[in-house]
């Protein structure tokens, strides 16, 4: 009975077809429709000719592009066993070392036992809570870096987002200036955007290519991942020796990794709390810092909600006084900013590829083992099935007003789905929560005035796997001397 089943599965899944697509050519399939920049308006695009559902081929390799949320529900999380993969990215995940990382790593027992490490310290919104005195005091020193450099925001916003995770994860307090563990996580992330720009490499197409030696003509791109892996391999071995370092002196800070290391380990289980704790390193960082950056480019557009929130703020709070993470839920309206920003602009626009690790039969389609699955969750964001004027940047979208509910939560995408969601998404949202109630009591934000011409940003954003808006001229400035002085009370006692 078995095998009469399963041949008719089979033959079942041989006479349907994938899900329509642009038309390929011969051998190269869809290489030449594939973009290279904003993929995911793209993909969005081609739902008004395909559908939902989409396939294309590209030297062979099928991808499945999810450009509606009750397909990624229904495959992500009902489906999750065979829908929680990751495609082997030859140059990124094995060259360069990423595959080492949470966001890279296979579906498998190891990382089954890496997300299982993040429980006790991530797991809960009781759990987070643990970091609000770490959560506030960084917020803090954010402002006064800010302040003291308002025209080097992304940098200024970098070097704070690393240092409120290294605090976190390895219990170590960044230099001000030069800071080598900042530059690390820096020149790690900047590989990590170029080696993911979808088409950028040929050998992620034809893995064969990735026996070429680094010191054949045209192999710049092998010596490139070589330096990212040397890159990766710092970003996890620097601040794990640090930690080590301290526990033996007994002058560790509690962390992440000191109370994972606090264990008796075999290597192998020590190996994986130093990947663990370099993935909260290395991934958490950049994406925050695109939320923020997000958020400044907002209200340096929109000076009226700025308003709003600082005067809700100003009722609430104060004048003279910060918001502490105690007060969220008395700012309503901050709250609602902080889902208009991570809606607006998602900082993983794709979601995350993942690869299918069996066949399967959706929606009369069949979808083959190894195809690659890409949720377009910047499309579901901006569904104006779900959300009024999706382009519009509206924070009042998540208020309830009269008979009007609040539209869909936002979060509930943008930080994935299933198995692979961000195991960390509940202290990123706290930590975006603070930075951005802060700025908003602490700064006046708007656009930059230069010899007496208004410079309007361009709202522009990269096209990596984490999108970060392109570089834009703002004005930073305290919102008054009493405010200034308030900022510069930041616990001179912590480096």
């Amino acid at each position: 009975m078995y095998m009469r089943v399963r041949t008719a599965n089979l033959k079942r899944r041989s006479t349907l077809p994938l899900p329509p697509g642009p038309r390929g050519l011969p051998i190269i399939g869809n290489l030449l429709d594939m973009p290279t920049h904003y993929q995911w308006k793209t993909f969005a695009r081609w739902s008004e000719e395909y559908g939902d559902l989409i396939s294309v081929k590209v030297l062979g390799q099928t991808y499945i592009l999810l450009n509606s949320l009750e397909h990624v529900i229904e495959l992500f999380e009902r489906r999750g066993a065979i829908y929680s993969d990751r495609p082997t990215l030859t140059v990124c995940g094995e060259i360069a070392g990423w595959g080492r990382t949470t966001i890279m790593s296979h579906y498998d027992d190891r990382l089954r036992n890496l997300r299982r490490l993040f429980t006790p310290l991530f797991g809960t919104r009781k759990n987070v809570e643990q970091f609000v005195p770490v959560l506030e005091e960084q917020s803090h020193r954010f402002l006064l870096r800010l302040k003291n450099n308002p025209d080097d925001l992304e940098a200024q916003v970098r070097k704070s987002a690393g240092a409120l995770i290294l605090a976190i994860s390895h219990g170590y307090c960044i230099r001000e200036e030069n800071d080598h563990l900042i530059t690390i996580s820096r020149r790690a992330n900047d590989d990590f955007a170029a080696l993911t720009v979808p088409g950028a490499f040929a050998a992620d197409f034809l893995p064969i290519l990735k026996h070429v030696p680094a010191w054949f003509p045209g192999a710049g791109w092998k010596r490139f991942a070589q330096n990212a892996h040397r890159n990766v391999d710092a970003m996890h071995d620097a601040p794990h020796k640090f930690v080590k370092q301290q526990m033996a002196a007994g002058t560790a800070t509690p962390s992440f990794a000191s109370l994972h290391l606090s264990d008796c380990l075999t290597p192998d289980e020590e190996a994986l709390v130093k990947d663990a704790a370099g993935s909260i390193y290395g991934a958490g960082s950049d994406t925050t810092v695109s939320a923020i950056c997000s958020f400044f480019l907002a209200m340096t557009c929109y000076p009226e909600i700025q308003r709003k929130a600082q005067l809700e703020i100003d009722t609430v709070i104060g004048t003279d006084s910060l918001p502490n993470y105690s007060d969220r839920e008395r700012l309503p309206y901050v709250n609602a900013l902080l889902l208009e920003v991570v809606r607006w602009n998602p900082v993983v626009p794709l979601g995350g590829y993942r690869c299918l690790t069996q066949n399967d039969v959706y929606g009369g389609y069949a979808f083959p083992k190894g195809a690659y699955i890409i949720p377009n969750v910047w499309k579901y964001l901006h569904d104006p099935e779900a959300y009024t004027d999706p382009f519009q940047f509206n924070p009042g979208r998540f208020l309830p007003s009269g008979d009007k509910k609040p539209e869909k939560d936002p979060r509930t995408m943008a930080f994935g789905f299933g198995r692979r969601a961000c195991p960390g998404m509940k202290f990123a949202d706290a930590s975006i929560f603070m930075t951005i109630a802060r700025s908003l009591a602490a700064f006046e934000i708007s656009k930059k005035v230069e010899n007496g011409q208004v410079l309007q940003p361009a709202q522009e954003y990269t096209s990596g796997i984490v999108s970060h808006p392109k570089l834009f001229p703002l004005s930073v400035k305290p919102r008054s001397a009493k405010m200034e002085a308030l900022i510069n009370t930041v616990h001179s006692d912590q480096p």
